[in-house]
């Protein structure tokens, strides 16, 4: 802080005591400041107003910075690069954020990196949470005989410490200080029942509305769900994609989908409710608990409960695609609007196009084998007259082959492909496209949502 010019970013858990640090070490270094909020409409005119003209601003502190839009944040990481580089004495800037929110402005200036200071917060260590507990006792003239499971189930936050000493405190009467030593030994987890009663009425809605997803399903690998849940498994409260891909390989396709293509910056932000207790940025791919009290929920949430009051049906771990798409060259135009009409319904769909990347370089027959294989909870079969021409189309076909009689093998019939009695298909359910017809948006929205309907039955 003492650095003239040199930016300054502090991240870190939400209630950690970020911006309080931050302004007490002001108060010590006798340094004026002035402090804006990203979640002011009006601080964020003053914010813009001082990026236009930064010249002897002086020190300037932005609190839940990450909030900005990517114009503002940009312009942050221009300002930054211009007052290291030339070591102005004429203004200080200070960000706070959530955590790794320092990666959301080197990816936007990568160049930045070695020009700011980041300071990251952790959680608090058991025995800073002891201390606090310790002061409260003091003044209260109490002992609280549950203060190990407090500051156990405080999960690092000072915020969650004082809720539940306050909530201990209530249960027995003492709301005031004590004239003689009293000892409280309310039983702990009838406390944290309570407490999840009181906070359930309000973070329970939000829950459901995050965990149901934009498309309200409840079937498949309902992702929204499982984020959530992976969410109340981490120290810090904040999940990054690429690391979620890694430790749940099987739902990488399934939580990409919504991640990648801005399903869940949709969600988050038509739900106000949501966004007050969950941040997405989609650039450094990361899912942040904004409230302690609600990490605090999520922590205690009884989750085969949750999902079965959601109406959930048994989640899909065991295939890592909704769909896989197999298909000849010549109808590659019907494929990929199927694709894209059930990725837009959040579906996780195997289609050798959107992966390019990933299969570019690998060996095809390793790489297509277990998809068609087990790998996809259904494979879209969309057969023509080429269809049994095609080396590839083939080669999916033999490794789909033996899932045909677990119905797992759906078949779409164009026009040109009529099966023969002795054909396996002649006896089996199918959809028609027929390929003459103009209309083919209306024909893939059809058979689109009949998969849709398929899905929700499985």
């Amino acid at each position: 802080m003492r650095t003239k010019g040199r930016g300054v970013v502090v991240e870190g858990p939400s209630g950690i005591g970020k911006t309080t640090c931050i302004k007490r070490i002001l108060e010590e270094l006798e340094l004026p400041a002035r402090t804006f909020s990203a979640r002011v409409p009006k601080d964020i005119e003053e914010i813009a107003t001082v990026l236009d003209n930064p010249d002897n601003a002086g020190v300037i502190i932005v609190d839940d910075f990450h909030l900005l839009d990517d114009e503002m944040k940009k312009a942050f990481s221009n300002l930054l690069k211009v007052l290291a580089d030339e070591s102005r004495e004429d203004i200080k800037l200070v960000l706070i954020g959530i955590n790794r929110a320092g990666e959301c402005l080197v990816q936007l200036a990568p160049d930045l990196n070695n020009r700011i200071d980041t300071i990251r917060f952790e959680k608090n260590p058991k025995d800073k949470i002891l201390e606090l507990i310790s002061k409260g006792e003091k003044v209260l003239n109490v002992s609280i005989s549950s203060k190990e499971q407090i500051a156990e189930r405080s999960f690092g936050s000072f915020q969650i410490a004082q809720m539940l000493c306050k909530a201990v405190c209530v249960a027995q009467d003492i709301i005031e200080s004590q004239t003689e030593l009293t000892t409280i030994d309310v039983p702990f987890e009838s406390v944290v029942a309570n407490q999840m009663q009181e906070l359930s009425r309000v973070f329970s809605p939000i829950a459901k509305l995050f965990a149901a997803g934009n498309r309200n399903r409840r079937n498949g690998h309902a992702p929204y769900l499982m984020l959530m849940r992976w969410l109340s498994e981490t120290e810090n409260g904040s999940l990054q994609m690429d690391e979620v891909y890694m430790s749940h390989p099987k739902f990488k396709a399934s939580i990409s989908q919504i991640a990648d293509k801005g399903y869940i910056t949709q969600l988050i932000e038509k739900n106000d409710s949501v966004a007050k207790v969950l941040y997405y940025e989609p650039g450094a791919k990361l899912l942040v608990v904004e409230d302690p009290k609600f990490i605090f929920f999520i922590k205690n949430i009884d989750w085969e409960k949750f999902a079965k009051e959601m109406g959930f049906n048994q989640v899909q771990t065991d295939t890592q695609y909704d769909f896989a798409l197999s298909f000849s060259g010549e109808k590659r135009v019907y494929a990929q609007k199927l694709f894209d009409y059930l990725s837009e319904n959040e579906l996780s769909v195997f289609y050798d196009k959107d992966l390019a990347a990933d299969i570019w370089g690998k060996d095809l027959e390793d790489y297509f084998t277990p998809i068609y294989e087990s790998e996809a909870r259904y494979v879209i079969a969309m057969i023509d007259a080429s269809y049994p021409k095609k080396v590839w189309a083939v080669f999916e076909s033999e490794k789909y082959k033996k899932r045909r009689g677990d119905e797992s093998v759906l078949p779409i019939l164009f026009e040109d492909f009529i099966p023969s009695p002795l054909d396996s298909l002649y006896s089996k359910g199918f959809e028609r496209i027929d390929s003459t017809d103009p209309d083919i948006d209306g024909q893939v929205a059809r058979v689109g949502e009949m998969l849709i309907k398929k899905i929700s039955l499985s």
